[in-house]
């Protein structure tokens, strides 16, 4: 029985009802922003905390390209997370791998809440520090894959792409959250009192969320195409193996697409803006507390244009919704920094808002553009790698990429250029590849999944 008729179907064999399917959505979406908010909140500390905290033993100068090389870390060990999570999640199913990863980055997050600082420990509080952010790296490797599949195989054909989003919406929830605990956190303690205690509060309300992510998980079938292969007794036996040797090329330029959404996202969810924004020495000086409610409202917008071009590609399909994207993400990139070296509250805003809405439309139709491109028994492998790869060489260093430039030339004019090119690679990325919206996803198509999706190849 096929699960590509319009319905999902349970690890039963029988057709899924639409309060299943919500179940499984409102999983994702929650599962996925609790993850985030914990990565997040790594991120947005190092700006505001970690530089003079953990990491004042590199000196002022340099203190925060160190921090930075912090946040980009955790991207190196993404695809360890993503391997290991990819060639479980094709063989034991989705839904285990997407508890275990729940658990591994809340267990990270709460104990960052707890380290002491270069003050009172020396080098090793940063080297205590770097080691959570890894394991928030493997954690986030894996989780990504696992809640889009997720999402995606339990959807109706024509809705693919609205149902994709979910988890993607969780990423801009991950940073509100974030952004507006840290920011209420901020001004209840105040400024000497956020560095003194209240930074930690954060990370130890992870414990809490982990907790109702857990629970909300626990209730949530398998996918339906997992479950049919299970029952097939058809797991490929070294999914990754297969991967790399039929399908490395798409892998690649899979990771590509993802790179140039990446880099330009990074530079609010990897707490570069925030760093720039509010440096003392620096030309715009805002107040931090604004400056979070500002990365949380542009969060907002980011979520409401990931929605919609999930919705969007439904109409119009992946390919077309992503070209538009790119278009729009390039125009704000160019007006990003003009902008905020203004020094307006307001023009901070609307830049940053401004350039989620190119965010939006090329994260949106991700989860069902990059789950339509591989075959059945391999796409958690295929998924999670192209997606681990694209953050390495998009969103890893791009806030330490950003930070070196300006610490160089003085000036943000070539951080513009490097974002600007980083959308260029995106948009030739994507237009290499085909749009396969609607094919069949089950284990009973896997001849027709092989047939390459990369323009000049016969096979994948």
């Amino acid at each position: 029985m096929s699960a590509d008729n319009g319905s999902a179907l349970t690890p039963t064999g029988t057709i899924s009802s639409a309060a299943d399917r919500r179940r499984v959505v409102f999983a994702t979406v929650v599962g996925t922003a609790i993850e985030w908010y914990d990565f997040f909140t790594y991120a947005g500390a190092t700006a505001l905390v970690f530089v003079p905290l953990f990491f004042a033993g590199a000196g002022e100068q340099f203190a925060g390209v160190v921090a930075f090389l912090g946040v980009g870390l955790s991207f190196l060990f993404r695809p360890l997370g993503a391997f290991l999570a990819g060639h479980y999640g094709d063989k034991l199913g989705r839904r285990k791998v997407l508890m275990i990863t729940l658990i591994g980055m809340g267990a990270a997050t709460t104990l960052i809440g707890v380290l002491p600082t270069y003050a009172q420990i020396g080098i090793a509080a940063p080297i205590l520090l770097l080691t959570l952010r890894v394991l928030q790296g493997i954690s986030a490797g894996g989780e990504w894959g696992g809640a889009v599949l997720m999402a995606v195989e339990h959807a109706p054909k024509d809705k693919r792409g609205l149902f994709g989003a979910a988890p993607q919406i969780g990423v801009p929830l991950g940073l509100l959250l974030s952004s507006g605990v840290m920011a209420t956190t901020r001004a209840i303690a105040g400024e000497e009192g956020f560095l003194e205690w209240g930074w930690r509060v954060p990370f130890l309300l992870s414990v809490v969320l982990i907790g109702v992510g857990y629970w909300i998980r626990r209730g949530v079938e398998e996918s339906p195409v997992f479950a049919e292969i299970a029952e097939r007794a058809g797991q490929t036996r070294t999914p990754i193996m297969q991967l790399l040797k039929k399908h490395l090329v798409l892998v690649l330029i899979a990771a590509l697409v993802f790179a140039g959404n990446n880099a330009v996202g990074y530079m609010t969810t990897g707490g570069y803006i925030q760093r720039y924004t509010t440096d003392p020495t620096g030309t715009v000086k805002a107040d931090a507390t604004i400056i979070l409610w500002i990365v949380a409202a542009s969060a907002v917008s980011w979520l409401i244009f990931t929605w919609i071009a999930g919705w969007l590609s439904d109409k119009i399909g992946r390919r077309t919704t992503y070209i538009i994207g790119w278009i729009v993400q390039l125009a704000g990139v160019f007006a990003l920094f003009p902008l905020v070296n203004t020094g307006s509250l307001l023009n901070i805003a609307l830049a940053l808002i401004f350039l989620t809405v190119g965010l939006g439309l090329t994260y949106g139709p991700q989860a069902a553009f990059y789950t339509e491109l591989f075959p059945a028994s391999i796409r958690f492998s295929g998924v999670s790698i192209s997606y681990a790869i694209g953050a390495i060489l998009g969103g890893a260093f791009a806030p330490t990429i950003a930070e070196a430039i300006v610490k160089t030339t003085g000036s943000t004019e070539n951080v513009t250029w490097y974002l600007a090119g980083m959308t260029v690679i995106g948009l030739v990325a994507t237009l290499l590849l085909k749009d396969r919206a609607r094919i069949p996803l089950g284990p009973d198509h896997e001849e027709e999944q092989s047939v390459s999706p990369v323009y000049g190849l016969s096979k994948v």
